[in-house]
């Protein structure tokens, strides 16, 4: 049977069968791991593997097909077309690349026609289009031929990319993309620098890649927080309301710490640092649950982070601002309109961003091309910490390492956590409060009138931290008047056992006044690693806290699955466990009364004072971010140079190690930014290993030596040194180094 079609339905089947040809062809070349993790507007080659002639023709099909739609869309698409398009399909299959090739030809005669009806149709309508941001305005006899030079080999590619998809985001249009051949070179060369100059036009710097005017003020060291009050008066909520409270209620330490900075010696004087501090937790969607939380008692840890960061960063006389609006953040670092494919308007002007990982994702949906160009100025708040195997993306997708967190490619010294747990980051920490009012300390001045009442205070603000510990609390009650400090809300019931005097959602400040008073502050097991043990011991209460036995981690808890570590957690604060103990500490197992009732009778009978390790005092914290500004510079190519060299110990570890483990054997710790003196076949010989072969390989537990065959390995990816990782097969070369005691970011070489 012989079906009629008229012009315009024959326009419609080529409309359609180049829309199918689009999708057979790309398919041919669309990575299979291109998900919802690909940024939109990023190119093709950005994404993986790419095949470069099919590829190239799909997006030229690509084109022409939003070019033919565009004339025929006045009527819907006949249903007898389905068999036209079966039969496509077969033969597309049958006979893929003869009909390339053949495609190819026809493609390349109409493209060039179609050129030269746009630049026909862009002429004759010119006198009528506004002017556009920057954008090079062709002359009436100007060719836009897309240049071939080797040194810009993805211009072709990138031309074609954006004749396809210009319209995918506003920011091409802002920046003059029209989708001609000839703005979209201008684009190219003169905001992306994927292309060479344009004829007769000179060629600068790109205007986000220009210096900024020079900025020469030092950093002298305040005494006053006034400034950092300035900032929080732009922000508003229950979290700022808390860092604000927070801030203030600790700053005469912080003044007296500022005071004994500005005295000590050797304290190098640094310009002023512009520093943008983004908690993007706290913005969009997602801060508004996190903000809800806060109310009911949420997770405060990060806040705390967060208000002793500003105070450290304002004390040191850097000059912060602080955001938790991603509109604002658009503004303060000049983000085109649109979804964030072009990369923003002008220089950074901050030195140091502050932010977290969802800060990361925002930053990198406003920059476009400029964020990896900053990335080295990124440093990202981690509570938990990321090892470098999760840091690499494409290593973590081929080793099983990929998680929802990780996979950004930072430097992993750029991740800062809240205990230092993970060497291969820095530890940033917090300040742990030593007390509340200036009165509450006169007591303290006289000796032996330290005292406290037979009280403990258990830590967990939600009642499902209590699900299943009763019996773990009524041993403690028998010796101890037991107090909670648990969210209740007024329509429901308590389900706390009935001998808990539950005083309800504490402000800070009171609810450091009940620990002041306690001797027994309870860990249940959960929050993990919170800072409120840490306060509670300088407070003079003992923490104790429940062993994990196996060790929680990602493998067998669903808290930390996901997360990018493989740390194993053998209790709720390890920090406490291992860097503090006894008397201070003590880890039971839970499910033993008898092992909990022996430990509330010997922390009955012992007497100990308010103790703070020096990492979380005021001065602690200034001294080791005062360090972290002046030396880690991530955006030098060369290899560190901090901590100095002399400061290195090499140590060999046994099979199934971890260099983290290795290092605390000996009481030192490892240091990440020593493992490229350890890299090189002459480490090997120090430490009396016969290689019989030596490989450079992509691989987290390089450098290492294999006593089976008598392999040596180096590794081949720097971001993978790794303190972290362990392998029975192997024995890892270990760059271990001492510390100040009470500080372990720093050695005694380091300040």
């Amino acid at each position: 049977m012989r079906v009629a079609m008229r012009p315009r339905s024959g326009c419609l089947v080529l409309c359609l069968c180049l829309s199918v040809l689009t999708l057979l062809l790309q398919s041919l070349w669309v990575p299979g791991e291109m998900t919802i993790d690909e940024p939109a507007g990023r190119s093709p080659e950005e994404q993986g593997q790419r095949g470069l002639g099919i590829h190239r023709l799909a997006l030229r099909l690509e084109v022409l097909s939003t070019q033919v739609q565009r004339l025929s869309r006045e009527r819907d698409v006949p249903h007898l077309i389905r068999d036209h398009l079966r039969l496509l399909q077969q033969s597309l299959t049958q006979n893929q690349q003869g009909l390339v090739r053949l495609v190819e030809r026809e493609l390349n005669r109409v493209s060039r026609r179609l050129d030269q009806l746009s630049r026909h149709h862009h002429h004759h309508h010119q006198s009528h289009t506004p002017p556009t941001r920057d954008a090079h305005r062709p002359g009436p006899n100007e060719k836009c031929e897309v240049p071939m030079d080797p040194a810009y080999p993805v211009c072709a590619e990138k031309v074609e990319f954006l004749q396809a998809r210009w319209h995918s985001d506003p920011c091409y249009a802002f920046y003059g993309v029209d989708g001609t051949t000839c703005s979209i070179l201008t684009y190219l060369s003169q905001i992306e620098d994927f292309c060479p100059p344009r004829l007769k036009r000179n060629h600068s710097a790109l205007p986000w890649q220009t210096k900024p005017h020079s900025y020469t003020e030092k950093a002298e060291v305040r005494t006053s927080l006034s400034h950092l009050y300035e900032v929080f008066s732009n922000n508003s909520g229950p979290a700022i309301r808390f860092i604000r409270s927070r801030v203030e209620r600790m700053s005469s330490w912080w003044i007296q710490a500022g005071l004994w900075m500005r005295q000590s010696s050797n304290k190098t004087v640094l310009t002023q640092m512009r520093v943008l501090l983004y908690p993007g937790a706290l913005a969009g969607s997602v801060g508004q649950h996190f903000e809800a939380m806060v109310e009911r008692g949420g997770p405060l840890g990060e806040l705390v982070q967060w208000a002793d960061l500003s105070a450290c960063l304002t004390i040191l006389g850097h000059n912060v601002t602080f955001s938790t609006s991603q509109h604002h953040l658009h503004s303060l670092i000049g983000a085109a309109p649109g979804r964030g494919s072009c990369p923003i308007q002008r220089p950074l002007t901050f030195d140091l961003i502050y932010t977290d990982y969802h800060g990361l994702a925002h930053l990198q949906g406003a920059m476009g091309l400029a964020f990896q160009h900053y990335q080295c100025r990124f440093r990202i708040l981690d509570s938990f910490g990321t090892e470098p195997a999760f840091n690499l993306g494409s290593y973590a997708r081929s080793r099983g390492f990929k998680t929802l967190w990780g996979s950004w490619g930072l430097q992993p010294l750029q991740y800062l956590t809240m205990f230092p747990h993970t060497p291969d980051n820095s530890f940033l920490g917090f300040v742990s409060e030593e007390t509340v009012r200036e009165e509450l300390r006169e007591e303290e001045l006289e000796p032996d009138t330290y005292k406290k009442d037979r009280i403990a205070v258990v830590y967990g603000k939600e009642e499902y931290m209590w699900q299943g510990k009763s019996e773990y609390v009524g041993v403690i009650h028998e010796e101890l008047e037991t107090h909670a400090t648990v969210y209740q809300p007024a329509e429901r019931a308590s389900s706390l056992p009935s001998f808990i005097r539950n005083h309800g959602l504490l402000t800070q400040e009171h609810f450091l006044r009940l620990l002041h008073r306690a001797k027994l502050f309870v860990g249940l097991g959960f929050p993990y690693e919170g800072p409120a043990p840490i306060e509670a011991i300088a407070l003079g209460c003992v923490f104790l806290q429940p062993r994990f036995d196996p060790p929680h981690s990602s493998d067998n808890n669903n808290f930390y699955k996901g997360k990018p570590t493989t740390r194993q957690i053998s209790s709720q604060n390890p920090y406490a466990e291992e860097f503090i103990g006894k008397p201070y500490v003590w880890t039971v197992d839970m499910t033993n009364s008898t092992d909990v009732r022996e430990a509330v009778k010997a922390i009955l009978n012992t007497e100990v004072k308010p103790f703070t390790p020096r990492e979380f005092t005021c001065e602690g914290m200034l001294e080791r971010v005062h360090g972290y500004i002046t030396h880690q510079n991530f955006c030098s190519k060369s290899v560190p140079a901090w901590p100095p060299q002399r400061a290195l110990r090499i140590h060999l570890g046994p099979l199934g190690q971890s260099c983290v483990s290795v290092c605390r054997r000996s009481s030192l710790v490892c240091e990440p930014s020593f493992f490229h003196h350890l890299n090189s076949p002459a480490a090997f010989t120090r430490l009396g290993l016969g290689c019989s072969s030596m490989v450079q390989e992509v691989n987290h537990l390089f450098p290492a030596y294999s006593p089976w065959g008598q392999h040596c390995g180096l590794q081949q990816e720097p971001l993978l040194f790794s303190c972290a990782g362990s392998d029975p097969s192997h024995r890892r070369l270990c760059p271990c180094r001492a510390h100040l005691p009470g500080q372990v970011a720093l050695c005694p070489d380091c300040l």
